[in-house]
């Protein structure tokens, strides 16, 4: 397998050059959109970005973690940075998404929390899986935290603005959010959330999808390797 060659580093600043560039333009094109009031159904500017009759969540980042996350697997794996176990790494990345998913789905909902303490839990459980799953695949874990980091600021500095100027944008929550209330709204509704949570969540899908692609470069080899020990006759 690839990631069994030996291994030249891949600059992590140059890899994600490209995605983090994409994803910054497709946070401008969502911003823009919702600031001219192009069609709610791709531009909502509700907090979410999901309503019945909408699919703005289509124009923003937080699915482009699964392809960014192949591709950055792809690179690394070219270069002989894979996981040195891709059984292990598919389990760990499942684990991740999986105690990300019954935090939030299933324990959060069991308990009538305050903000700051219901805010505080969904961090942690983004952040406790998300330090679970560096050893699967340490190369790909630092990729995917420099591109969610990269992918993330500029999102943090947006809604700075935003909740400064009450936009009405989503970014902002639809200007709802009081005058008096910005610094304790931008810090516990946008900057940590933005830069804890969601780079959080941006490593998770990206290693889950990052060691499945592991795992068909490793079943292709393995088929390679069978027809060249078994050629037909």
């Amino acid at each position: 397998m690839a990631e069994m060659s030996a291994p030249s580093r891949v600059p992590v600043a140059r890899l994600i050059l490209i995605p983090s560039t994409l994803a910054l333009a497709v946070t401008l094109l969502r911003l823009i959109g919702e600031l001219r009031h192009w069609s709610p159904r791709w531009f909502d500017n509700e907090a979410g970005g999901v309503t019945p009759s909408g699919v703005s969540w289509v124009i923003g980042i937080t699915w482009m973690a699964v392809p960014f996350g192949i591709y950055f697997a792809v690179r690394l794996i070219a270069a002989g940075q894979g996981p040195t176990n891709v059984t292990r790494a598919i389990a760990f990345a499942v684990g991740g998404v999986f105690i990300l998913a019954l935090g939030l789905l299933v324990i959060l909902p069991r308990f009538d929390l305050g903000t700051r303490p219901r805010l505080l839990l969904i961090w942690a459980f983004s952040v406790a899986p998300t330090l679970l799953v560096i050893k699967a695949w340490p190369a790909l874990w630092r990729v995917l935290l420099a591109y969610g980091l990269a992918s993330r600021v500029p999102v943090a500095v947006i809604m700075f603005a935003a909740l400064r100027g009450r936009w009405g944008t989503h970014y902002d929550y639809g200007g709802q959010i009081p005058p008096e209330l910005f610094r304790f709204a931008y810090i516990w509704f946008a900057l940590v959330p933005q830069l804890v949570f969601w780079v959080g969540f941006t490593i998770l899908l990206g290693m889950l999808a990052g060691a499945l692609t592991a795992a068909i470069y490793r079943y292709r080899e393995t088929g390679a390797n069978r027809s060249a020990l078994n050629p037909a006759s």
